[in-house]
């Protein structure tokens, strides 16, 4: 699978930090972590559940290095075969078998500069997670079938779901483990449940911007029920039950549904989880939270 490539007029727009990071302590403190980090050039692991907001952290930290004119490159690991992920980060040098073809070039050297963020890394095949280690300890790689090493000029972003130390140890090799200098651990969101109204008052003029709507009004009583609920989704499912919002014009009946689930304790929210949006001239999808 090819990696997902973002350029200067491709890059959707970052959300200001107080949005991303809102008031808690805890998201503060990773604020923090992120604007150190930005002072260096050294790898990157960020933590967190499905739906955190990962890949909008990177991005935060891309733009504060100063690199938001550089490349930001993308491969989820999950996503992508292991016998072509290889190919993908590191490139594919020429043979002579390899008659009518160019160099393939890989990640690395298209990120120069910039930023490569390989998502879901316990998914890495384990000889690609120590070449990847290999390469983050030496500054240095070399494509597949190459024949001189290369250097990196770009920095590394890693990601992962896995949120428990005992179990990721057994999913990531420690030579990869041990390269990461900064390591950031995301807070899921029902442990952020004080910025949810924030967070709902950005995701309702985003919405209502993108799909040419107005703005609508959210009840304390919604509200309320938003910042009860255990958001097994994160930030993903919160998006998704705003731009519902916005698009029927549900605020009452959503947050009456939601009153209703939390009183009987179930959790059909999950229905919800990849609701299909209307789309008509002029209307984009947003983009998710990883």
């Amino acid at each position: 699978m090819p990696a997902q490539t973002y350029n200067e007029t491709r890059l959707p727009e970052l959300p200001q930090p107080e949005f991303i990071f809102g008031a808690t302590s805890g998201m503060r403190e990773i604020r923090a972590k992120i604007e150190r980090a930005a002072h260096d050039n050294l790898p990157v692991l960020i933590q967190g559940e499905s739906g955190t907001g990962k890949e909008i952290l990177c991005r935060f930290l891309h733009e504060n290095q100063g690199c938001g004119d550089k490349p930001f490159l993308k491969l989820n690991c999950g996503a992508t075969l292991a016998s072509l992920a290889e190919g993908e980060i590191f490139g594919i040098e020429k043979t002579k078998a390899m008659k009518g073809q160019e160099n393939k070039g890989g990640l690395i050297n298209f990120a120069s500069g910039g930023t490569l963020f390989l998502d879901e890394i316990d998914c890495m095949d384990v000889s690609l997670q120590r070449k990847v280690a290999h390469t983050l300890e030496s500054g240095r790689y070399r494509q597949i079938d190459g024949r001189e090493d290369l250097a990196v000029d770009a920095r590394f972003v890693c990601a992962t779901s896995i949120d428990m130390e005992v179990e990721l140890r057994n999913r990531v090799v420690d030579e990869l483990l041990g390269c990461f200098v900064h390591r950031v651990r995301l807070l899921p969101l029902r442990d952020r449940r004080e910025d949810i109204p924030q967070l709902c008052e950005y995701l309702l003029a985003k919405f209502a911007s993108e799909f040419g709507r107005p703005v609508p009004h959210l009840s304390s009583r919604a509200v309320e029920a938003f910042q009860q609920w255990k958001w097994p989704g994160n930030i993903r499912e919160l998006e998704n039950w705003v731009a519902r919002i916005v698009i029927f014009g549900a605020e009452e009946v959503v947050g009456l549904e939601f009153r209703r689930q939390l009183a009987s304790g179930e959790n059909t929210v999950a229905k919800y989880h990849h609701v299909s949006r209307p789309r008509s001239a002029g209307m984009r999808r947003p983009r998710s939270h990883r």
